[in-house]
């Protein structure tokens, strides 16, 4: 068996060599290596930011043995209902995003409390989640996207909206790319330093023993499963920012990638072991390969070929792992 030190490194050793084979494979422009160029490679922390917090969440879920499904479909809802309520209800930016963030996490708490309430598996109560998600944004919007268009009057967004979809600081830095970082610092200082972390952990590792040792079990899975509907809830508002809209049919399969970042990151399947920080290498690495692949002009159906093996592999993997004590 391969001791748990392996799959901590698992995700950084990939990064590297991923990154340094995108170097290398680069194509050149005046001399110039295209991947290397700062914007090129802000433009990947701004590409990987939405699923990238997404699998931040989904890292609490994992931890603890569970699973959640509805992370995609959240995100949709979240879109559709932050460009609804800009664009239709004339509601202002802060009382929107508060409600569209209150949304998320009683969404993804209700979850949790019907799992653990009702001892029904996340991946059916996720995947539950994940259809009336998808039908709520649909008769929040009519089943048709929400344009979203800035200016002042009925009708407009607020034009600071828009700061979503901009560069700050002197015009360099995806403001998207900034609320990733934060999230993620705020999640890698929860789960190193605070006593909710170890709860996540025992649970993850032995949840009838977690139980007689007086954690609270049920408090933790759905703070856990709140936790991932608040993150897709700011993921959906990014997207709706990023793309000037927001569609029921938003973040179709982000579910997947957002498990892919936390496998190849080195968290198990099973619960009890993983990291943050491995997660965010794993999200990287998406990133990374997808930047690389599309600036050689790699044919789609190839791209999403090399992405499938690389996840089998990070997947096939677990099975390796020395076995809970």
């Amino acid at each position: 068996m391969i001791p748990d030190r392996f799959f901590t490194l698992q995700s950084y050793a990939a990064l590297v060599l991923v990154f340094i084979a995108a170097v290398v494979f680069s194509p050149q422009r005046h001399g110039e290596i295209i991947f290397l160029n700062p914007d090129n490679l802000l433009n990947i922390v701004r590409a990987v930011s939405e699923i990238g917090i997404i699998a931040i969440g989904m890292t609490f879920v994992i931890l603890i043995g569970g699973i959640d499904l509805s992370v995609g479909a959240v995100l949709g809802l979240s879109a559709t209902g932050i460009a609804s309520l800009l664009m239709v209800s004339d509601f202002g930016i802060l009382p929107a995003v508060l409600l569209i963030l209150i949304l998320g996490l009683a969404f993804g708490a209700l979850q949790g409390l019907i799992s653990a309430r009702l001892g029904i598996q996340a991946f059916i109560v996720t995947l539950a989640g994940l259809q009336i998600a998808r039908a709520l944004a649909r008769i929040w919007s009519g089943g048709q996207g929400v344009p979203l268009a800035y200016g002042e009057g009925e009708g407009l967004a607020p034009e600071a909206f828009s700061l979503l979809n901009s560069r700050v600081l002197g015009g360099t830095v995806p403001f998207p790319a900034i609320i990733f970082v934060t999230i993620a610092i705020i999640a890698v200082l929860v789960m190193q330093k605070t006593v909710f972390a170890r709860h996540i952990y025992a649970i993850g590792g032995n949840e009838r023993a977690a139980r007689l040792s007086g954690v609270p079990v049920m408090r933790v899975k759905v703070a856990v499963f709140a936790i991932a509907g608040l993150l897709s809830a700011v993921a959906g508002i990014i997207h709706a920012g990023q793309l000037n809209q927001g569609s029921p049919n938003d973040g179709v399969a982000y579910e997947l990638d957002a498990i892919a970042a936390v496998v190849i990151g080195g968290t198990s399947l099973m619960g009890g072991v993983g990291t943050v920080t491995g997660t965010l290498a794993g999200a990287l690495l998406l990133g990374i390969l997808n930047n690389a692949l599309a600036l050689n002009n790699i044919d789609s159906n190839v791209q999403l070929l090399i992405k499938g093996v690389i996840i089998i592999a990070a997947a096939s993997l677990q099975a390796f792992r020395s076995p809970k004590k």
